[in-house]
């Protein structure tokens, strides 16, 4: 499939140069009609069949790594997180490590916890942005049980090193949580070998799915110390009398889920298996060379860490000095039909595999 097959699959770039992507990926054509197909089966759902969770999760599976067991169908990472942090048997005395400044969807579930004697220790960043793996491992300690965060920065674009900051949680005995709402879909993740234990995401940024659908990934070895805290009729064996959770990470869903987004989900997942992960983050990296290229060249204050490729992905974050400049651009971008999001104090600019050179010199134009 090449770039002009691809881009047809994405109505919005015949009507705007679409630079959003860390907000949200737009509709394609393929979970567009996925979703279409299924809503008609309502109309008239003589011989219809149930929902396959499954296919789901080994989609994720092959996207990810992991087995299709370890995966359970959540609505956003959020509630992903959620579940993990309510579900740890946390007492007062134990603590919790994370960057500094985090999304909060990796905050607010284990700030909670505080109310329980629990601490949470946030890792400082550096001037760039960046985040050393040495700033992390020095908060971690016998008392440690959960080392989280996010595989790539929402505010910043910086990708972390997953499977060192993983070692030196399990170095410790503390089980290593990921939110892969940026960076699932974007950047190669491999849950084994980056030796991530827990793993939230979304379907609708990355994963090119829509708002309501997302997964959980527990694994195998540490599936057991995680209690069900919203067990429903998915969660275990069927009985009027007893509970039997499922030994897999199936204990975590909870009841009907909206089928006809997951439904049309796997479309997205398919293309995503099609196009390739690997292909897909050699071209965002493309994209964003140019971008920075460009931003550097016209004098703008680039926000994302730019030192190392391996640290870089398709989020790239810049300003023009002062807020009400920088707004003021913003504002000039969308009455201009080039799609990006004012971030706090930045500009969020976030091209896709679909993006051309073309669409990001448009941008570089027009700033």
């Amino acid at each position: 499939m090449n770039i002009e097959q691809i881009r047809s699959l994405f109505p919005v770039t015949k009507n705007a140069v679409y630079l959003n992507s860390a907000s949200q990926s737009p509709l394609n054509t393929l979970v567009y009609d996925r979703l279409q197909a299924h809503v008609r089966t309502e109309l008239n759902p003589v011989g219809k069949k149930g929902f396959d969770r499954n296919h789901i999760r080994v989609l994720l599976s092959k996207l990810l790594g992991g087995s299709s067991e370890e995966y359970a169908l959540v609505t956003s990472t959020g509630v992903g997180m959620g579940i993990i942090a309510q579900g740890l048997d946390l007492k007062k005395g134990d603590n919790i490590v994370l960057p500094e400044c985090e999304h909060w969807n990796n905050t607010f579930p284990w700030l909670q916890l505080e109310q329980k004697g629990v601490e949470i220790r946030f890792a400082k960043i550096n001037k760039d942005n960046s985040i050393d793996p040495e700033a992390i491992e020095e908060l971690i300690d016998h008392k440690t049980r959960v080392v989280a965060i996010a595989a790539v920065r929402f505010n910043s674009g910086f990708r972390p090193n997953l499977s060192a900051i993983g070692k030196m949680a399990h170095q410790k005995g503390a089980i290593f949580v990921v939110d892969a709402a940026q960076g699932a879909g974007m950047i190669p993740i491999d849950v084994e070998k980056d030796e991530i234990d827990v793993m939230a995401g979304c379907g609708f940024k990355w994963l090119l799915g829509m708002h309501g659908t997302g997964f959980l990934y527990v694994s195998k070895r540490v599936v057991k110390m995680i209690n069900p805290v919203l067990p429903g009729m998915y969660a275990a064996e069927k009985s009027y009398y007893d509970l039997s959770f499922h030994n897999d990470s199936r204990k975590f869903e909870t009841g009907t889920i909206a089928y006809s987004l997951f439904d049309a989900w796997s479309a997205g997942l398919e293309l995503l298996l099609d196009i390739g992960i690997k292909n897909i983050y050699e071209k965002v990296l493309e994209n964003s060379d140019f971008l920075i290229d460009g931003l550097r060249k016209k004098g703008y204050q680039l926000v994302t860490p730019t030192r190392k490729q391996e640290e870089r992905t398709a989020i790239v974050h810049f300003n023009a000095g002062s807020f009400d400049t920088t707004k003021a651009l913003y504002e000039k971008l969308r009455e201009q039909k080039v799609l990006v999001t004012l971030q706090a104090e930045n500009i969020r600019v976030s091209p896709s595999f679909f993006t051309s050179e073309k669409e990001i010199n448009v941008f570089l134009n027009l700033i």
